[in-house]
């Protein structure tokens, strides 16, 4: 199969051809590390785990690069408000950052990069962007040094805006710019700035602008050309239009293709910080898990925004604790029948690997695929509950390799390695354990004994106890 891709540049799906065949270079813009990441921050992460693991599973190496701003006015405002340097504040919230990204199962980069480790390549882009007469240093001595969008025709190609209807750049003060639209490349010292946030260059003392520091970073270790660039939507204009321009003006093709996934929303509004409707991250992983929160955010198409929720957090457990009982239960009878493990299935031939490889190949089609893996997930039950070893064997090696996609199976290195404390686990399992009983209910409210029956069996074979009362089924820890 093809895979296909929205191209934010094109605005179509067009068809995937990487530069080189048997491999794919993505670039990610990475976290600001101002302060915590709530749920919308790390959505993008997820999703790009997601597209880096099909790619792979597809027969393609991937050289995934996502890099770390770690200066920028937010940066310098939030170390100063919190009272320590800002190299210690921002190296502090790339920790946090990071666990974030760990409660979620998400691989680290092959390459993650610090922007205050490339400060030489960013003065030669600068150079070169003056060279060819795309840039100019600030006539009034500032030290400032800006892109000249009017000198580059193509400026807008991204987001489809004129510059003409562009507001004024606001990642610089005015002075000394030619156009209000011209964005900092650089920022010249200022009074009251802390000195260690200062590099020499010919232009003065200073440091980067944050468009500048991504396209330097891209070229270090993609090299001038590569395949895909992704990142939020929020960063389509004008973070992705700069670093278009600026790279494109300095002779470097830059990315093929660009991706942009929507925000996690709360009452219908983009989540921020500057709004105040941010989620936490690892408070989210310790009520619901991790593997739920994934769920959560790789579930729904990586282009329709997510509205957030409890409920719809809850709803992501309890589907998952859905997927994990049939593992559980499978597992159990195959181990019963062939305890030496036996010969593996060959899923990737079945009908269900190939419906689902449809929906991961038409513009990473997650929900498409999602079903996919409920109905072998139902398949597999109907096997279970008529004892077919053949059809449970399909189903559970099936399940495993659509959940190693999505980077949700529970056998997997960071999920068996990194899971939250028992205490931390306590209301999750109640929760999920709740949702099963309430199914066994309704299973025996129609007198479907078998589906019963094998949710009380998925629950023992997990170390359950399910007694039932008068007062409703209750359950607990059988004690060894």
């Amino acid at each position: 199969m093809t895979f296909h891709l929205y191209d934010s540049a094109r605005r179509a799906v067009v068809e995937f051809v990487p530069l080189v065949e048997g491999e794919v270079s993505i670039y990610c813009c990475g976290a600001t590390v101002q302060s915590a990441p709530h749920l919308g921050h790390v959505r993008k992460e997820v999703n790009f785990d997601v597209l880096r693991r099909w790619l792979e599973a597809s027969g393609h190496r991937v050289t995934m690069v996502t890099n770390v701003t770690d200066i920028d006015d937010k940066i310098l405002a939030k170390s100063a408000e919190a009272g320590r340097p800002w190299w210690a504040h921002a190296y502090l919230y790339e920790g946090v950052f990071h666990e974030a990204f760990r409660a979620l199962g998400v691989r680290p980069p092959t390459y993650e990069p610090r922007a205050t480790g490339h400060i030489p390549e960013m003065i030669e882009l600068i150079e070169t962007l003056i060279d060819r007469g795309h840039a100019y240093p600030a006539a009034d001595g500032s030290g400032d040094v800006y892109f000249d969008v009017r000198s580059w025709p193509a400026y807008g190609e991204l987001s489809g805006m004129r510059v003409d209807d562009m507001a004024p750049a606001e990642d610089a003060e005015e002075r000394g710019k030619r156009d209000p639209r011209d964005f900092a490349l650089w920022k010249g010292h200022k009074p009251g700035d802390p000195d260690t946030a200062s590099w020499a260059t010919p232009w003065g003392r200073g440091r980067p602008g944050w468009h500048l520091e991504c396209s330097a970073m891209a070229g270090k270790y993609l090299g001038d050309a590569f395949d895909i660039h992704g990142g939020g939507l929020d960063l389509r204009f004008p973070h992705h239009e700069n670093e278009i321009a600026q790279s494109k003006a300095a002779g470097r093709p830059f990315a093929t293709y660009w991706m942009h996934n929507a925000w996690v929303t709360l009452a219908g509004e983009k989540m921020s910080k500057s709004l105040g409707n941010t989620a936490d991250v690892l408070g989210a992983v310790e009520k619901f898990g991790g593997r739920a929160v994934r769920l959560y955010l790789a579930g729904p198409h990586y282009r329709s925004a997510i509205e957030l929720s409890d409920a719809s957090l809850a709803e992501a457990a309890a589907q998952l604790a859905r997927i994990d009982s049939f593992l559980d239960r499978a597992g159990a009878f195959l181990a019963r029948r062939s305890p030496d493990g036996g010969a593996p299935f060959a899923y990737r031939d079945s009908a269900a690997w190939r419906a689902f490889a449809e929906a991961m190949d038409d513009d990473l089609g997650t929900p498409e695929a999602l079903a996919t893996l409920f109905g072998v997930v139902r398949e597999g039950n109907q096997a279970l509950a008529a004892g077919d070893s053949e059809a449970v064997l399909a189903c559970h090696a099936t399940v495993l390799g659509m959940l190693d996609v999505f980077g949700l199976n529970p056998g997997a290195p960071e999920w068996v390695a990194a899971g939250p404390a028992s205490d931390d686990l306590a209301p999750v399992v109640d929760a999920l354990v709740q949702t099963l009983l309430a199914q066994r209910a309704e299973a025996r409210a129609r007198r479907d004994w078998a589906a019963a029956d094998a949710i009380r069996d998925s629950l023992a074979a997990s170390g359950l106890k399910i007694e039932d009362t008068k007062d409703g089924a209750r359950w607990s820890l059988v004690k060894e």
